[in-house]
């Protein structure tokens, strides 16, 4: 008899064959259950077991731990189920991914920061404690409050790493722009923090993770910094192997406002799957479209109604391409939208 993995509280069953493990089965379902290493060494994968025989493999104590052991804990990336039933904690009675709780008073080093355009800046930082884990999509807020400087909601741009590792693309706000106020905390971070600065953050917050048991075909609109969560969870699904279609657009003013174009490009040769569309909207240049992606998205595509939409950047955009992909005839619960806005 062929094991079977259950999820718990919703109960879904997922088989695995035999010498396959309960990561791999997961991901063939397409439960992107989150994880790094894939060989007992991260901890990304660790998710307790409610009932049920398993073979542990080798794994690294500082992984998983005795204690955790005793708990029930085990690491997906290497457990074989033994018994023909393996119910283990994943997801919500819907079968959804489980949030992970966010922690406050996170604190991080400022390890290297990197000009994408004249206006946006990607911030890398190290954590000092314990890797935060969350999931693809998700942001987190920092400032200093106590410095007069607000705290705000900056998206994650990468998957999860095995270090702990984090991204931040943030776009710098004028001074004499409308939303001064809430322009502070990019220009502090811009202007003010320097490269080895400690900061302190919280997270992960967020919904912007989709339903990764859907298997459709997938359409990322992104435009500014909004591409940072866009990039998070395209990664994260291409690197987990998911087989649809992948297609990112992304809207620039011009040229230079275009960024990660190597790692498009990186994508486009590894993944064939992966298809990236940049349009400009007061510029022209070879191999880009021209105009905003609600104008011209019924030309590239005429039917979304099998698609999964995911949309991030400021309100305005994100309203416009939902109007957009609904009157291509998106289905609403297939729709995923994180908007920017302006924080006092």
């Amino acid at each position: 008899m062929t094991p079977h993995i259950k999820l718990y509280p919703s109960g879904q069953t997922v088989a695995c064959d035999n010498g396959q493990t309960v990561l791999e089965a997961l991901e063939r379902a397409g439960y992107a259950l989150p994880n790094n290493c894939r060989a007992g060494a991260c901890g990304e994968c660790k998710v307790k077991v409610r009932a049920g025989q398993f073979d542990q493999g080798f794994v690294l104590d500082m992984a998983l731990s005795q204690d955790e052991r005793a708990q029930g804990f085990g690491l997906m990336c290497m457990a074989k189920p033994l018994s023909d039933e393996l119910e283990i904690e994943w997801g919500t009675e819907d079968a959804k991914p489980q949030l992970f709780p966010a922690r406050e008073s996170q604190y991080a080093i400022l390890v290297d920061r990197i000009a994408r355009t004249p206006r946006i800046t990607e911030f890398v930082l190290r954590p000092l404690g314990e890797p935060m884990r969350f999931w693809p999509g998700q942001y987190v807020q920092l400032g200093d409050p106590s410095n007069g400087v607000p705290v705000r909601s900056y998206s994650l741009a990468t998957a999860p790493r095995a270090d702990g590792e984090i991204r931040l693309q943030v776009t710098r706000v004028d001074a004499d722009a409308p939303e001064t106020a809430a322009g502070r905390t990019s220009r502090w971070l811009h202007d003010e923090v320097q490269l080895g600065a400690q900061l302190r953050f919280s997270g992960p917050h967020g919904t912007f993770i989709g339903d990764p048991s859907v298997d459709t075909p997938v359409l990322c609109l992104a435009a500014g910094s909004g591409l940072a969560p866009i990039l998070s969870l395209t990664e994260a699904a291409l690197r987990r192997g998911y087989k649809q279609p992948v297609t990112l657009m992304f809207s620039a003013r011009e040229a230079a406002d275009l960024y990660d174009v190597g790692l498009m490009r990186y994508w486009q040769v590894r993944y064939p799957n992966f298809r990236y569309l940049p349009t400009l909207t007061r510029d022209a240049q070879e191999g880009a479209l021209q105009g905003r992606i609600p104008a011209i998205l019924g030309q590239h595509f005429p039917d979304l109604s099998g698609h999964s939409v995911f949309v991030a950047g400021t309100t305005g955009f994100v309203d416009d391409c939902v109007a957009a992909a609904k009157a291509l005839g998106a289905k609403p619960e297939l729709i995923h939208t994180e908007g920017f806005f302006a924080q006092a």
